[in-house]
């Protein structure tokens, strides 16, 4: 029995690849319907048209003359088409007897093949033979039934996939956009008039974010566009305009207006900021290594945890409770929703109030911005607990402390003094549980903010600015020791620096010594 190439593994295999014809027969399907499909769409469609094609292509070539089958008798002429070679065509040109001493007589043919030399072949062979069965030539040769285009596609779609994305990206007749591939030139028009009135419903709403559905609405495209094409088309025009920003999540698409973003959200804070510079990582050892896992900076390059939490409590740094964001490191990153761009816009929820304001995941620059207003008004110092919920709610994210009765307390308080951070233990009213070795209470952001500025301005050294801050550390510990999280947390303060560049210089700098469980000396 013949098995359709189709069939095989190997014919979906390495070799496999996606034709000019296989594009065109795709656009034509566009063309019918004018509707935007997935890549997984346009993969079945493919499987589907590669196996009607074989079909039609083994019918076209069985009407060539008579299916060849042993049990028959043929004439010198007479036209056989032979699908075990590939269904092709041959021309009987001798018959003769043929003598088999186990099966009986027989008759041998034959055959001429254009530009092939002529083969013999067994006829009025009325004895057992697989190709003298009546499904030969259309049934595979494992005897099973023949898969379909839907099974096919079970088996070998995600190769079909990968290669048609890869394809179509080569052209740039079509267009893929937020999932959905379409034909550039078949879609619908969408007028700078069309833009302007989507620009206006955007700003009646605040800038968004809003769906397409509700901006089709107002913008008035013709209605004999079907409804998928209406919002592929207009999805388009507004990706290609920069007054617009999609923000949705994954599966949705929300629309923002770009100039009413905040200004954090299109562009990184300097105090999040950091000039990557090489450092010897080998120097950290393994108690370094799980203080750097610890701390969970997101400019670190740690991997994401196995166990996801539904809650996590992470100590707030300086540079993060300035500009109102929190780190999207890896323990805190899979909290916050994910989708085709860099900004995305979602709602916090405070796990107390029930109180809920915009929130900005800036993936690109790894921070989620829109605590500002919720830091100040929890009074939440530097090296607070800070927790985040899951909600059942999809796009919503719980923030709560760990709170407390006010009290006043001996802790770390950074201040600006003649150009420069001194470090001191003053008494502050506390609100909110903290961790006590990354605590810094600062009094005066805007004078930090100047020595700051002019340390950035002067390009010092990672190791002058150790070499202010770890006396002054030490100073305020009756041991005099210095924990590698407390140093951390008050450089910060000067400088956006990871754990372990910091470690490193630490480790290498020769005034410093450890003693152990994190803690540092000065040798002097």
């Amino acid at each position: 029995m013949i098995q359709r190439a189709t069939q095989t593994p190997e014919y979906w295999g390495s070799a496999f690849t996606i034709t000019d014809q296989d594009l065109e027969y795709l656009l034509n399907l566009f063309f019918e319907d004018e509707l935007p499909r997935a890549d997984d769409e346009l993969a079945l469609a493919i499987v589907r048209w590669r196996c009607q094609r074989e079909e039609s292509a083994v019918s076209r070539e069985l009407a060539k003359g008579t299916l060849y089958q042993p049990k028959h008798v043929y004439q010198a002429g007479q036209r056989i088409v032979f699908p075990a070679l590939d269904y092709a065509v041959g021309n009987v040109v001798a018959v003769r007897d043929g003598l088999n001493p186990e099966a009986g007589p027989f008759q041998v043919i034959q055959v001429q093949f254009d530009g092939q030399p002529d083969r013999e072949f067994a006829a009025n062979f009325p004895y057992p033979h697989r190709l003298n069965e009546e499904s030969a030539g259309t049934m595979p040769t494992d005897g099973e039934a023949q898969r379909s285009s839907e099974d096919l596609y079970r088996l070998y779609g995600p190769k079909v996939c990968d290669k048609l994305a890869a394809a179509l990206k080569q052209r740039s007749d079509f267009v893929w956009l937020f999932g959905k591939w379409f034909p550039a030139g078949l879609a619908a028009d969408v007028n700078v008039g069309h833009l302007n009135l989507a620009e206006a419903v955007l700003d009646v709403a605040g800038g968004g974010p809003l769906p397409t559905e509700t901006l089709l609405r107002d913008v008035g495209l013709p209605t004999e566009i079907n409804k998928q094409l209406q919002e592929f088309s207009l999805n388009y025009a507004l990706y290609r305009d920069e007054r617009f920003d999609e923000v949705g999540p994954a599966g949705e698409v929300l629309w923002f207006l770009r100039r009413l973003e905040p200004p954090e959200v299109l562009f990184p804070p300097r105090r999040l900021t950091y000039q990557p510079a090489p450092y010897r990582r080998e120097l950290l050892d393994d108690a370094l290594l799980r203080i750097e896992r610890d701390l969970d900076d997101e400019l670190s390059d740690l991997p994401t945890p196995e166990d996801l939490p539904d809650e996590i409590t992470f100590a707030l740094t300086f540079p993060h409770r300035r500009v109102g964001t929190l780190p999207l490191s890896p323990s805190l990153s899979p909290f916050f929703p994910t989708g085709r761009t860099q900004r995305i816009r979602f709602t916090f929820e405070d796990a107390r109030s029930g109180q809920r304001w915009p929130g900005w995941v800036v993936r690109e620059h790894r921070y989620v911005f829109g605590l500002d207003t919720w830091y100040e008004a929890n009074d939440v110092p530097v090296g607070g607990w800070v927790q985040l919920r899951r909600s059942d709610e999809p796009g919503v994210v719980m923030v709560d402390l760990q709170s407390r009765r006010p009290k006043r307390e001996w802790v770390r308080v950074a201040t600006a003094k003649e150009g420069k951070l001194v470090f001191e233990m003053l008494k502050r009213q506390m609100t909110c549980e903290y961790d006590e070795l990354m605590v810094v209470a600062v009094d005066d952001p805007a004078g930090v903010d100047q020595v700051w500025v002019r340390a950035e301005e002067h390009h010092r050294p990672l190791a002058d600015l150790i070499q202010d801050a770890f006396p002054q550390l030490a100073r305020l510990s009756p041991q005099g020791t210095v924990h590698s999280k407390t140093l951390y947390s008050a450089l910060n303060i000067l400088r956006r620096i990871p754990p372990g560049p910091l470690f490193a210089e630490l480790v290498a700098h020769p005034s410093f010594r450890a003693v152990g469980n994190g803690y540092w000396v000065s040798r002097d």
